[in-house]
């Protein structure tokens, strides 16, 4: 069976004008939608295996500039193994490897267990950045463009139970200004390598960052997805679900809601419905509560199949200038971070993952954005289970030609243009929307969706552009959780286009770095002027979703000097002291959790360094001062 996902998204031709009507443009997404193949995550079962495929793999690169040139489909050449979940670019000592640009394989071989001979059997791949292809034997089976979202083929019908195969997956990691997130490939002059340009300040690490699977279900009767709506009635719980099987499906839905002592709380029956929760515990921030909402597939009173889905049961609204929690005021504290450790790049590491909300705990952090993409899904999960809230964000970073590596370029080009950010590149952008929130949509942790970061929203263009992006959203979210974009600091609210599209207001502001640098007394009074003229502009709550200096660790100075840790200090108790005097500011994510690898050059010296911990997580002298701020703030002595 071969599962194409994605492969025309990119493939039309821009028309003449940059953009149509934008009354267009839900007509033409709904022609070229795809529909999304992503089915649950896989887990163990009564009724389903799952073997994990992670470990060494066999590497290669492709030859130069052509994945065509040598099928790849036979045995790659001896030499290079490499351990997935990794990117790829630090792990060799190999500078061709680190640098380079286009597809490689990983290639092992796999057996499908005997005893799955009346199973369906499927591969899922968790993420291949930024374009992936599964391989079984010689056929393609599926392919998938974007570098962070699951997917996944069919392969009953290739490999027969108790077999052995040969597993190729091919990734790429080019980005052009069609993709999100976008870049550019240029020709050197005088060597004519190929490298790759883009515009977002962290490094492109590429590869199989996250776990790959095997895993079955039943053969003809399976729960192929799940959604689960929570909502609030009194001192009641209520589960709106839906739940999609596949085709032929003859035998009944029985829905069974279990609490975490496995007492039963609820029963439902059907494919759609209403399970109630009586005297139900809510989900809260940092005291988390999940229920098991267990969907069996029943046929002659025997389960065919069954599955399980953790949900928080909790309220989240917009309510003037504050946000709701459960009908309560919260306010965000915590950061942007990122997927990024030494040698691993972006690869999923559990001990990092279970340290990283360790910090969290012991600074008061009670949320993060994924910055600027989305994490391993076990990182949405671990969210959901310590009672962390998310701000949920797409890879569309990068989508401003006025900046660059975060910093100002000369004179750039246009963003929005058939030549730049154009319609083919809005379909990526809608594509990578309803991938997230298909992955995302049951996380209790999960409070918003963040459908980009610092867009070029002052530009001619960016209203058509983004305006049923914000809706794609909408209609893709069953619990209508609100929909913001991350604001750029050149987009103030003088010449911001597309902010009243959006339910809150998010601001990355660097006043005292990237601007009046090293003066905090001129960057507080401009960062109270622009504050002011959005509360003026609108009647919004604002979230500080970037705020930060660079700091090298170790480096002190009696002036508080840029770069010095006291500087970093004094730069977080000015913006404090700013936010403090104003109601509609409801949350606070300095930027950034840890320092992170970047584009090497004279901008930036191994890495970004604005982390209140550095790369190997050791506390720079801020985060002591912002452990004493947050964790008065959110009530823990």
């Amino acid at each position: 069976m071969k599962v194409l996902i994605g492969l025309s998204l990119l493939s039309f031709v821009a028309p003449s004008l940059a953009f149509p009507a934008a009354q267009n443009y839900a007509r033409n997404d709904a022609a070229h939608q795809h529909p999304l193949h992503i089915q649950l995550k896989p887990k163990n079962t009564a009724t389903r295996e799952l073997v994990s495929l992670d470990g060494l793999w066999d590497f290669a690169l492709a030859q130069e500039g052509n994945d065509t040139a040598t099928p790849w489909t036979s045995r790659l050449p001896k030499g290079l193994e490499i351990p997935v979940p990794a990117s790829y670019n630090d792990i060799f000592i190999d500078r061709k490897i680190h640098d380079h640009v286009g597809w490689v394989y990983y290639q092992r071989e796999v057996i499908v267990p005997r005893g799955w001979s009346d199973e369906r059997y499927l591969i899922r791949i968790e993420a291949a950045t930024h374009e992936g292809r599964i391989y079984v034997n010689d056929e393609l089976v599926a392919e998938h463009v974007g570098g962070y979202t699951p997917f996944e083929a069919d392969i009953t019908s290739l490999v027969s139970a108790g077999e052995k195969f040969r597993l190729t997956i091919a990734v790429n990691n080019e980005l052009t200004h069609e993709t999100i997130p976008p870049g550019n490939i240029e020709i050197t002059e005088f060597t004519g390598k190929r490298v790759q340009r883009y515009q977002h300040d962290f490094y492109n690490y590429a590869g199989l960052a996250r776990s790959v699977w095997l895993y079955s279900v039943p053969r003809e009767q399976y729960i192929r997805d799940v959604v689960a709506v929570t909502g609030v009635d009194g001192a009641a719980g209520l589960i709106n679900y839906t739940v999609t099987t596949s085709e032929g499906t003859t035998g009944d839905i029985r829905i069974t809601v279990l609490d975490e002592d496995g007492t039963t709380v609820a029963e439902a029956s059907g494919a759609h419905g209403i399970a109630r929760i009586n005297s139900v515990k809510l989900w809260q921030p940092g005291a988390a509560y999940l229920y098991q909402f267990v969907v069996d597939i029943v046929d002659s009173d025997t389960v065919i199949d069954t599955y399980s889905v953790a949900v928080g049961i909790r309220t989240v609204k917009v309510s003037g200038r504050q946000f709701l929690i459960n009908d309560k005021p919260f306010y965000f504290t915590g950061f942007g971070k990122h997927e990024d450790s030494a040698i691993r790049g972006k690869g999923h590491d559990q001990a990092y993952l279970v340290h990283d909300f360790q910090l969290l705990d012991w600074i008061g952090a009670n949320s993060f954005r994924t910055s600027h993409y989305p994490y391993a899904e076990e990182v949405m999960e671990f969210a959901d289970r310590h009672g962390i809230v998310v701000i949920d964000e797409t890879p569309a970073v990068g989508l401003a030609y006025s900046i660059g590596g975060g910093v100002s370029g000369g004179d750039p080009p246009p963003t929005f243009s058939p030549e730049g950010i154009n319609n083919n590149t809005r379909r990526a952008h809608a594509q990578a929307i309803r991938e997230l929130i298909a992955r995302d949509k049951n996380h209790a942790s999960v409070v918003m969706w963040s459908i980009a970061n610092e867009p070029a929203s002052n530009e001619e263009g960016a209203r058509e552009y983004f305006a049923p992006l914000a809706q794609v959203a909408r209609d893709a979210d069953p619990a209508h959780r609100p929909v913001v974009f991350v604001n750029l600091g050149l987009a103030t609210y003088k010449v911001d286009r597309i902010t009243d599209l959006f339910d809150l207001i998010c601001l990355n502001r660097y006043f005292g770095w990237y601007s009046e640098t090293g003066d905090l007394e001129e960057a507080e009074a401009a960062l109270e002027e622009e504050l002011k003229g959005w509360e003026k502009k609108f009647e919004k709550p604002i979230i500080f979703t970037e705020y930060g200096a660079d700091t090298m660790a170790g480096l002190h100075s009696v002036f508080a000097l840029p770069w010095s840790e006291e500087y970093q200090t004094e730069f977080l108790d000015m913006y404090h002291r700013v936010f403090d005097r104003h109601d509609s500011v409801i949350g606070e994510q300095v930027w950034n959790f840890a320092d992170f690898q970047t584009n090497m050059g004279i901008n930036r010296v191994d890495g970004n360094k604005k982390g209140v911990f550095t790369r190997d997580r050791k506390p720079k002298a801020s985060a002591h001062n912002l452990r004493a701020r947050w964790r008065k703030l959110i009530g823990v002595e």
